[in-house]
């Protein structure tokens, strides 16, 4: 990790937010290749899932909502964790966390705040800072960001920063049931930023206050949640795998029944395995955590009915066939944007040795989300002009980086390291025979293409 994180600041893709005044505690800025990464993920999930599909729309919820919305949904009596602080050092810690680190999640599901607090105790889980085990009783922490709307806050309302998306797509539900064609089952798809007070947040992007989720809520028919379930299970592991996931960098863990929200009989996660020296499943002693990309929970009808309470709106379904009217149940896959970014930094990272060349570091991304799918490079500078005229023609089509300074290997090395795919050179020969050469990061092989195939080549290759 220490290395990823400094190729990160290195390259551009991921920078300490606020650094020239010190930092901001776990917040982070995307550079310029880390954005182009962002939106290449986001651009393939809408693809896949809403573009590619003719069950599903989408839609982008407003972050300032309606109080009564999070009364409803119950984040304003529930949405909290167990915090602590050691005694000795004043470090405030999260009593779950502590000992999902030390014995595996499982250990800490359904516990109540005494509980966590009296097993801490028993088995003198030390503070992560001081190393002592001396800590105040586990009292409940509201995870909600709260702001004021208006101008004069002692008059102004109270609300609140989102703490997920999913809330905006079920106030629309009649929006879009009155608006769109949709029929059950169908699907509400939704990209946007999260915000969550979270108490110890870290392990650099894998937790944050500020984050990008990735939803969708897809409506069904009571019973029919087993086949959908299943269904969602496989397309948001595929989506992974087909990017380039290594399968064995992933798994399936079912939530236990202590452990599920209290609206869920049914969730999954797919985790991936980060290398953050904690313990693993069970409590065995590993180099690597696994820690979860993706929940997908069958949440039945409780948001919909909750909002039908509080609002007094009627958000039923009407099936036009049979004139059946009930209320929808819902399968939710909820991917996080941030934490699937670093999921393909860290699997994308390879170190190689090329004996008698030295080492390279390479990001092996998928052609599809590389940030830059093209480096076109003149040999010389006075090949300039045709290296230009072959960029700015590819650019339309491909994000493309131009590049002059430094010897070929130099500009090869550099663009290993930001995941460029291909490599475009212009030469002395390239005047005669109207082609250049295309390096492939991958292989490092060679191959001499004409000029006037380079765009359908491309095409075919990313």
């Amino acid at each position: 990790m220490e290395k990823l994180v400094a190729l990160c600041k290195r390259r551009g893709f991921i920078y300490p937010g606020s650094e020239i005044y010190g930092g901001l505690a776990n917040t982070w800025d995307y550079g310029p290749y880390g954005v182009l990464l962002k939106k290449n993920i986001k651009e393939q999930w809408w693809k896949t899932f809403v573009q590619e599909r003719d069950d599903m729309v989408g839609l982008d919820a407003a972050i300032l909502m309606n109080p009564k919305t999070w009364e409803a949904s119950g984040h304003v009596t529930n949405f909290s964790d167990p915090l602590m602080d050691c005694k000795n050092c004043k470090e405030r810690v999260r009593g779950d966390k502590l000992i999902e680190e030390k014995f595996g999640i499982e250990a800490v599901a359904g516990k109540s705040l005494k509980e966590i607090g009296n097993l801490i105790e028993k088995h003198k889980i030390p503070c992560p800072k001081c190393g002592k085990c001396n800590f105040t009783e586990a009292r409940s922490f509201n995870l909600m960001f709260e702001t004021h709307q208006g101008v004069i806050k002692e008059d102004s309302a109270l609300v609140y920063l989102r703490p997920e998306t999913a809330q905006g797509i079920f106030v629309n539900f009649k929006n879009i049931i009155d608006t769109t064609r949709v029929k059950v089952p169908f699907g509400i798809a939704q990209i946007g930023k999260a915000f969550r007070n979270e108490i110890t947040p870290g392990n650099f992007t894998f937790r944050t206050r500020e984050f990008e989720q990735m939803e969708i809520e897809f409506f069904i028919k009571p019973g029919t949640e087993k086949e959908w379930f299943e269904h969602w299970c496989e397309q948001a592991f595929k989506w992974f795998t087909d990017l380039g996931i290594s399968k064995d960098k992933l798994r399936f863990r079912a939530h236990e029944k202590d452990e599920l929200s209290h609206y869920s009989t049914m969730t999954k996660d797919i985790e991936f395995k980060f290398p953050f020296g904690k313990a693993g499943k069970k409590g065995e002693k590993t180099d690597d955590m696994w820690g979860e990309l993706t929940g997908i929970a069958y949440r039945g009808n409780f948001d919909l009915s909750q909002h039908i309470k509080f609002s007094g709106q009627k958000l039923e379904y009407r099936d036009s066939q049979t004139n059946e009217v009930y209320i929808p149940h819902v399968i939710e896959p909820s991917f996080g944007a941030d934490r699937a970014v670093l999921a393909f930094l860290i699997n994308a990272y390879v170190e190689e040795n090329l004996g008698e060349e030295g080492e390279r570091t390479v990001m092996k991304f998928h052609p599809k989300i590389a940030p830059i799918k093209i480096a076109i490079f003149p040999l010389s500078k006075q090949l300039g002009e045709k290296a230009k005229e072959i960029y700015d023609t590819l650019k339309k089509d491909f994000m493309c980086e131009y590049d002059d300074s430094g010897s070929i290997g130099k500009r090869y090395r550099r663009q290993d390291e930001i995941g460029t795919p291909f490599c475009v050179t212009v030469d002395f020969e390239t005047e005669g025979d109207q082609s250049v050469t295309i390096r492939n990061r991958d292989s490092m092989e060679q191959d001499r293409i004409p000029v006037a195939e380079l765009r359908e080549w491309f095409w075919k290759k990313i």
